[in-house]
């Protein structure tokens, strides 16, 4: 499976794809940061954003597309720039038909290094680690974004695991009521048999 992994900003928008192999192999196949102007309007640096993830999907052809997913944060302001950026990302996903992940940044942190409260600085050094290379990429959004596909290529199975046991347990909780409802018919139509 290969992943887009998107670590959206308007300032500094992470982007990487990373390949899975078995078990959990990973790959990185690219990551750069793709930047924007903070004195540029909000609607190019947006458009900036679109256009080099439509770059990214085109080249990389990507099978899925993992995002982190915004929390409120202090600066109110980042925060709504943040989730600009994410909704882009997602929009460019969509029209490609391509599913879009949203992974909290504890669920990526948790993934890579083990603990949800890691620093960055550990997120770092696990993406270098895990992906074999030469040197930690830079800046911390570049490793965000390949955190984010790891993420995606190591959490995946175990969500289509879950989603395939809840579908399961969401048919069989209807079997069983249309059992009970049928038995409750019979009952009542034996109730008025004279």
């Amino acid at each position: 499976m290969r992943v887009l992994g998107v670590d959206p900003g308007l300032t500094r928008c992470g982007i990487a794809v990373v390949d899975g192999g078995t078990g959990r192999t990973v790959r990185c196949v690219a990551v750069d940061v793709v930047r924007t102007p903070p004195d540029a309007d909000l609607a190019s640096r947006l458009l900036a954003v679109a256009d080099a993830v439509e770059d990214w999907l085109e080249r990389h052809q990507p099978d899925v597309v993992a995002v982190e997913r915004v929390f409120s944060q202090y600066n109110v302001r980042t925060a709504m720039g943040t989730a600009q950026a994410g909704g882009v990302v997602a929009l460019a996903a969509a029209r490609r038909g391509l599913p879009v992940a949203f992974h909290t940044p504890s669920e990526v942190k948790a993934a890579v290094t083990g603990s949800g409260r890691a620093d960055k600085a550990q997120v770092t050094t696990m993406v270098t680690r895990l992906l074999g290379l030469d040197s930690a990429p830079r800046p911390a959004d570049a490793a965000d974004a390949l955190a984010l596909g790891i993420c995606h290529l190591w959490r995946a199975p175990m969500r289509a695991r879950l989603a395939e046991a809840e579908a399961r347990a969401a048919e069989l909780t209807r079997r069983h009521r249309a059992r009970l409802a049928e038995a409750g018919r019979r009952a009542a139509g034996k109730g008025t048999t004279p």
